[in-house]
């Protein structure tokens, strides 16, 4: 999986216009090209572009570059061309299920093959973990291999195949004329010649390779993308026989270059559009996540926008809003859901048309019953979802309009269809719907709270401006996990309980250190004591230390009192986290500015397995603590509910928010941590300060009141650390 960059929109026009330029230079002319003549030269007579039936804009786009090439016999390339209707990820009802063909299931260890990530050190648990490809993937892989099929079943002897977001670059023919020549007239090469890659992207420390000649080298693995490439008649037999596919098809077909003889043009001569977004969801981002492999701020950003907005869903009570409104979160919406009515501010903004609205959608809002014949004037062009049939239907008359029954099997396509998008990776969302909920006074914000940093750029977030300030539902509604046993732990930390907690032996992406079981001692009388040391790993120049929780927790309250380190560089954290998706509640201390809390929430849609896990800073905020917290120990508590979050410092509450404040509340089951580390942002925490190290947290005591969750999932902790039953020990537990 190569991991696109975002286009900018100065970078997307300036693309456009290059192109519109090219097309009033002469065509080329690519000898490679054509029927076979009486030279007996063997010629390309074949290329099948991938397209899906919706994408007609793309294949108009491949049409144009088609015509620009001509071949060998002066006809433009377009003869030669068939458009093979792609597999459709929308069709499938279900997630991708293993067939003859196709194995949706991979491992970390085979995307690291492909990739090394050096800087990492995953567990073998980690490595052979069974990852699912995402729909689009395999929809991708299913449309190859079914153009594999038509080629081995006809009589030409050599394809290109192109997917249908390509360009072909300027010095095309003459450059690829030079690779054909090679090919075809070293006797070897030709005769063994199984695929040629013309479009592709190198990993990033580089593709492992031997340089066959001035044109052309052959990998031995390390080729992202497989949008532009030449088959031959032997090498498409070959690939039918290597058959299923385990994963997505790029990163298989790279496990595959020892049994082919695979070659690639010593340059990209075909490259992937850079005005056009892709439609692709990657089923590894998570893992990667996890390791540390990511470190790019814009890789992992949510970057699809609807186009079609604003939304408007009504029907009655417990017929699936709540799943509704989560789906449309899945696609990119900010989606207000089960409330009698809405913020003065924000109704006042939607019944007047205004553009500076907060939400784009609008799913099961009480007081909007009686406002639809208002909504339709002031939005003509909205897109309206009933969830079953009702009275309401009558109002809506003329309206562009879905109703989504509870016994469709696929709602995914039909919510799709309408609004005009790809459908996600994953399963469409199923909860138990909260129903509709009173909004209570106005929020009252903090006078400790200082000026937040910048935020992320997701649908999930809320914008500061407009003094928007959340929305504060009634929680004396009972949750869904009302009336489950709470587990109570308090633990003084004088030794490792293991029944409760673990010890990291991982890293991640911005820690500099290496977390080490041996970092952390447990004293009798003081607790436990996390220490940064600077000693080389091989992947980290630091030593660290981090606690984590056996099992995963949904809502409740967790304590810890501390002793935060004044080191520069060295951020103390207590937080819950999760991934697929990704959810989080922090507290950090960080080392230049112990009188300072940085709480943050991280956010991301789905359920459990969905893989969102954008999010590069959150939405942090910083609270003054009036005091030194690396001077002497003090009490830090998280209290997590699903209408708020509030932070409390030795008992007293210093910062709460409540529903999209600024973001919705975290709403699935977490680990709770504890950790003391290295940050590679001088930003976050100042600059390393070696001549102060080694450096102690003290860590004198964990509590939590929380309703446990037990778990197999593999999304529910560091699998690493799994070595021990998810019980809890009846002797610790205070009730």
């Amino acid at each position: 999986m190569n991991l696109s960059q975002p286009h900018s929109l100065i970078i997307s026009w300036s693309f456009r216009f290059w192109l519109l330029l090219r097309f009033f230079w002469p065509r080329q002319k690519c000898q490679a090209f054509g029927t076979q003549d009486m030279t007996g030269i063997p010629r390309i007579d074949k290329i099948s572009v991938i397209n899906l039936n919706r994408e007609t804009e793309r294949w108009s786009k491949m049409k144009k570059e088609l015509r620009r090439v001509l071949d060998s016999s002066g006809a433009e390339m377009l003869n030669l061309t068939e458009r093979h209707i792609a597999f459709d990820a929308k069709e499938l009802i279900h997630e991708p299920s293993k067939d003859k063909e196709i194995d949706p299931f991979y491992t970390l260890g085979d995307q690291l093959f492909v990739e090394p990530q050096p800087l990492t050190l995953p567990s073998n648990i980690e490595l052979d973990n069974p990852i699912r490809m995402s729909r689009a993937e395999y929809a991708v892989a299913r449309s190859h291999i079914d153009v594999w099929r038509n080629f081995a079943a006809s009589d030409k002897g050599f394809i290109l195949i192109l997917e249908d977001d390509v360009w072909f670059h300027s010095s095309f023919s003459n450059d690829f004329d030079n690779v054909w020549e090679e090919i075809v007239s070293d006797k070897e090469l030709k005769s063994k010649f199984d695929l040629l890659y013309l479009s592709y992207q190198e990993v990033k420390h580089g593709a492992p390779k031997t340089i066959l000649s001035r044109n052309l080298f052959r990998p031995v693995r390390g080729l992202w993308n497989l949008s532009g490439y030449v088959l031959s008649q032997k090498g498409v037999q070959k690939l039918l026989q290597l058959l299923p596919c385990q994963g997505p098809i790029d990163l298989w077909i790279n496990h595959q270059f020892e049994k082919l003889d695979v070659l690639a043009s010593k340059l990209p001569l075909i490259s992937q559009r850079r005005d056009t977004k892709s439609t692709n969801s990657y089923s590894i981002l998570p893992s990667l996540t996890r390791i540390g492999a990511i470190n790019s701020e814009g890789a992992s950003l949510f970057q699809i926008r609807p186009n079609e907005y604003p939304v408007f869903a009504f029907g009655p009570e417990g017929t699936g809003h709540s799943s509704l409104a989560m789906a449309l979160s899945m696609l990119g919406y900010r989606c207000c859901s089960d409330l009698k009515d809405l913020p003065v501010y924000e109704m006042n903004r939607l019944l007047g048309g205004r553009g500076d609205k907060v939400f784009n959608a609008y799913v099961n809002i009480g007081s909007l019953d009686s406002k639809i014949s208002k909504l339709r004037m002031l939005y003509p062009m909205a897109k309206y979802i009933l969830t079953s049939e009702c009275d309401i239907k009558a109002d809506l008359k003329g309206a562009d309009l879905i109703t989504l029954r509870s016994e469709d099997l696929n709602k995914w396509k039909a919510i799709c269809e309408h609004l005009r998008c790809a459908p996600p990776a994953c399963s469409y969302p199923q909860i138990r719907d909260i129903g509709q909920r009173p909004i209570l006074d106005e929020i009252i914000e903090s006078n400790q709270q200082l000026k937040s940093p910048k935020h992320d750029n997701s649908p999930w977030i809320v914008d500061s401006r407009n003094n928007w300030k959340g929305i504060k539902a009634d929680s004396s509604i009972a949750s869904h996990r009302n009336g489950e046993v709470l587990h109570e732990i308090n633990d003084n930390l004088e030794f490792l309980n293991s029944n409760f907690w673990a010890l990291r032996n991982d890293t991640f992406t911005d820690n500099l250190a290496l977390f080490r079981q041996s970092n952390v001692k447990f004293k009798a009388g003081i607790g436990a004591v996390i220490s940064i040391k600077r000693e080389s790993t091989g992947v980290r120049d630091y030593t660290a230390g981090s606690i984590s929780s056996q099992i995963q927790y949904l809502y409740g309250s967790f304590e810890a009192t501390l002793q935060a380190s004044n080191v520069p560089g060295v951020v103390t954290g207590i937080f819950l986290h999760r991934n697929s998706p990704r959810q989080e509640i922090d507290i950090e201390i960080t080392g230049n500015r112990p009188n300072c809390l940085l709480v943050n929430v991280f956010y991301n849609p789905g359920g459990d397995g969905a893989n969102y896990d954008y999010g590069y800073r959150g939405t942090p905020t910083y609270v003054d603590l009036g005091f030194d917290a690396s001077q002497k120990s003090h009490c830090f508590k998280i209290e997590w509910s699903p209408f708020k979050v509030r932070w409390l410092v030795d008992g007293k509450v210093v910062h709460e928010r409540f529903i999209w404040n600024p973001t919705p509340i975290p709403d699935l089951p977490m680990t709770f941590h504890f950790n003391s580390w290295v940050t590679r942002s001088s930003q976050l925490a100042g600059k390393i300060k070696n001549g102060l190290l080694p450096s102690e947290t003290i860590l004198r005591n964990l509590s939590v009141k929380a309703c446990p969750i037990i778990s197999t999932s593999s999304e529910s902790r560091d699998q690493s650390l799994k070595s021990k039953p998810n019980i809890l020990n009846s002797r610790q537990l205070i009730k």
